[in-house]
This record gives structure tokens, C-alpha cells and sequence, in this order.
């Protein structure tokens, strides 16, 4: 059964059962520093905000120590007490612990806004809830329902107006506003996945992203339940989702992660359940995605190997995989334009169960935040050659299940 499955042990899904499994807890809690005076949600903004978000690679090499933020489960054995707050050096990619954001339960997953004032975390339990953190002074703004189960994946749309967030165990994606403030407004959209029906050994929908098309144009949500990745249109003045395409993996696939080649016209999709990825053509005009046949994740042990997330340099030129159970980085590389991977070679992440991965928003060092062995590993990259370098020892933290470097 996939990682990702909605297998209850002792009440608790089977995502979260596997966080149980990680190790003792390396962050000192510390409370979030004295509340400044209230921000009231408003009114979404209505120009875009600066194109900031991590992951865009900027040019030039960041100064001095740039902050880390650790997502983790609260609710496990093990596991920690809020958000993980870090630093690292953007040259050496050393990582140095600073405490704990208390107040968010189960922070399993992070995004930050575009302008990079605001942090936004799911609350991964039975009643979802989303949460806003203002960063200057870590100050919580509130959270927020997502009507869901076990929100596991959000995103904010480019224009900094819009929240999206996937809830796994109900498989339902949702949309909440963003006022000028950064927090959160009452929810505007929930759409349940209701059809095709649940692939071979799932009990129903499972939706794990949601995600904006390179284009804006278009949001989609992958759902490892149902084998499908549904295309929305999201009205950008109401917040309101209209379906307006299905694309279906082979059954039993189990999509769980999608990334987009900065070309726009490609993208690619790791299937957890049957340890593949594939290539998808996507067509901007009409939001229509193509899933292509199923390639090799690049997993060569004897342990089950489930794919996490894989990512794209901001070049095209290279991907990179997560494989949890092979506890590898698979690299591949990009030909015709974003069209084809070709399987290079995995390097071992030095821990275990790479769970999510990310860019330093250069692109020169890439984050694994791996939940049982409760450690974060960085690695620097190589631009010409795409070819990874473990920076020194991984960071221990608590059941370390996402890794937000700013």
C-alpha cells in the first residue's frame, strides 16, 4: 500500500502513521515572540504581488545566513512542536537551528507568498485547517477551514490574492483569499472529487497538490485516489473553481506530485503507488494535460520505493526525484525542449524517507527533508552538470516532513 494511503492506525491516517516513525526532536521550542497588534483580513489585493516566490532563482548569491522553516507533525511520537526555524549559509548550505513557531498543529506542509511576508502552513488533522504566519515578527494571523480531512499540500496563486490547498484523506481541493494583510479569509471554493471512481486499492478521492500553471491561466490538482489530475479555471475576482479537464494515469498509478518545465509547455508527474514518473504535454490555451507513458523513478533496492516530489532546475536543463524506501535523489535530464527525462543516476540522501525537496530560491543547493530518520539534508548543485554534493552532515529535526528555504 502507498505511503500516502488513507490506511487508519489506531486513528490516525497512514501518512501520519509514518511520521510516527521518525526520530527525537533537535529544536528548542521557544514561543513566537509577543503579538503586535491585529491584522484584519481585507479585502484581496487586487495587483499582483512581486514575483518573489521560492524556487525562482534569482540571480546573484544571497548574503549572510537566509532562514529555514521545517514543517513537521506536532501529533506523532517524536515529532515537533510547531514550525522549525533555521538558517543556512547560502554558499555552504550549513544549516543552524533557532527555535520553534509554536501555536500550528501538524505543519506538514509550507508555502510562502510571493512578496515573502507571509508563511502559510497546512494543519494536517481530521478538521483542516490552514494557517497564516506574518514572518516580521512571526505573529500567527489565524487560521482558517479548508472543509476538508488531512490537508497535506497549498500553494498561493501568483498574484499573491489566492490561497490553494489539497485535502488528501476527504480528496478535496480548496480556495481561500488573502487579504493585504497576508491572513486569510473565509473559504470561497471546495470541490470534492467525486468521478472517475477510486483506483485499484484506494478507498476514495486522495487529492496531494494543487498548483498554478505556468501560464496563470489555470490550477491543477493531482489526486493519487482517483488517478487523475483535474484542471481548473480559477475565477481570479470571486475565487470560485470551474473543472475544465481530466487527465488519467494508467490505473493504480497513484499521482502524487506535479512540476511544470519553465518552457511552460511540459511538465512532470511522479506516480507514488506504481514508482513512476511521466511526462505530460500541457496545452496553455485550453489547460488540457497529457500524461505520457511511465519511466523508471530510477529505485534500484530491495525496499518499496514511493516517489515523492520531483523538481526542475529554472534552466529546463535538469530534474530531480525524491524516491522515499530507496532514500534517493534520482537526476534526469531534459531533452527536446521539455519533452523527454533521460534517467541519469541517483545519489543517496543520507537519510531516510525523503518526503518533500526543495530549491534555495538561487537554485544552487537543494533541501530533502526526510521524516524517519527526523533530518534535513542539503546538497549542492552543480549548474553545468546538474550533479548533486552532499553539504556536509544533515540537520537533525524532529520528523522533518518540509524544508521552506527563503
Amino acid at each position: 500500500m502507498s505511503s500516502g494511503a488513507d490506511a487508519s492506525q489506531g486513528g490516525w491516517s497512514r501518512r501520519r502513521f509514518l511520521g510516527a516513525l521518525g526520530g527525537t526532536a533537535a529544536v528548542v521550542a521557544v514561543p513566537a515572540p509577543a503579538p503586535a497588534p491585529a491584522d484584519p483580513v481585507s479585502t484581496p489585493v487586487a495587483t499582483p504581488a512581486p514575483a518573489t516566490t521560492p524556487g525562482a532563482h534569482r540571480t546573484g548569491k544571497a548574503a549572510g545566513p537566509r532562514p529555514l522553516y521545517v514543517g513537521t507533525y506536532t501529533s506523532v511520537d517524536g515529532g515537533g512542536t510547531g514550525i522549525g526555524l533555521a538558517t543556512y549559509d547560502p554558499a555552504t548550505g550549513q544549516i543552524t537551528g533557532a527555535g520553534t513557531l509554536t501555536g500550528v498543529a501538524d505543519p506538514s506542509y509550507l508555502a510562502v507568498h510571493p512578496d515573502g511576508r507571509t508563511l502559510y502552513a497546512v494543519d494536517e488533522q481530521t478538521s483542516g485547517a490552514v494557517t497564516a504566519v506574518r514572518l516580521a515578527d512571526r505573529k500567527v494571523l489565524g487560521s482558517r477551514s479548508t472543509g476538508g480531512a488531512g490537508p497535506c499540500h497549498l500553494s498561493v496563486h501568483p498574484s499573491g490574492r489566492w490561497l490553494l490547498s489539497a485535502n488528501y484523506t476527504s480528496g478535496s481541493v480548496a480556495v481561500h483569499p488573502i487579504g493585504t494583510s497576508g491572513a486569510l479569509g473565509e473559504r470561497t471554493a471546495l470541490v470534492k472529487h467525486s468521478s472517475p471512481q477510486p483506483g485499484p486499492g484506494q478507498d476514495g478521492p486522495h487529492a496531494h497538490q494543487f498548483v498554478t500553471s505556468p501560464d496563470g491561466g489555470h490550477v491543477l490538482a493531482v489526486d493519487l485516489g482517483t488517478d487523475t489530475v483535474y484542471t481548473y479555471r480559477l475565477d481570479t475576482t470571486k475565487g470560485t473553481l470551474t473543472e475544465v479537464s481530466q487527465a488519467h494515469t494508467r490505473a493504480g498509478a497513484g499521482p502524487r506530485h506535479l512540476t511544470f518545465h519553465p518552457g511552460g509547455r511540459y511538465a512532470y508527474l511522479a506516480n507514488e503507488v506504481d514508482d513512476t514518473v511521466a511526462v505530460c504535454a500541457y496545452d496553455p490555451a485550453t489547460g488540457a494535460l497529457s500524461i505520457g507513458d511511465p519511466q523508471s523513478s530510477g529505485s534500484t533496492g530491495s525496499a518499496t520505493n514511493y516517489p515523492a516530489q520531483i523538481l526542475v532546475t529554472a534552466n529546463g536543463s535538469y530534474a530531480y526525484l525524491a524516491n522515499r524506501g530507496d532514500n534517493t535523489l534520482a537526476r534526469y535530464a531534459v531533452e527536446a525542449d521539455g519533452a523527454r527525462l533521460r534517467l541519469l543516476d541517483t545519489v543517496s540522501v543520507s537519510g531516510d524517507f525523503p518526503r518533500q525537496i526543495a530549491f534555495s530560491p538561487d537554485g544552487t543547493l537543494l533541501f530533502t527533508a526526510n521524516q524517519r530518520s527526523s533530518t534535513v539534508s542539503v546538497f549542492l548543485v552543480d549548474g553545468a552538470t546538474g550533479q548533486l554534493r552532499l553539504a556536509g552532515a544533515p540537520f537533525a529535526s524532529p520528523v522533518a516532513v518540509c524544508a521552506l528555504p527563503l
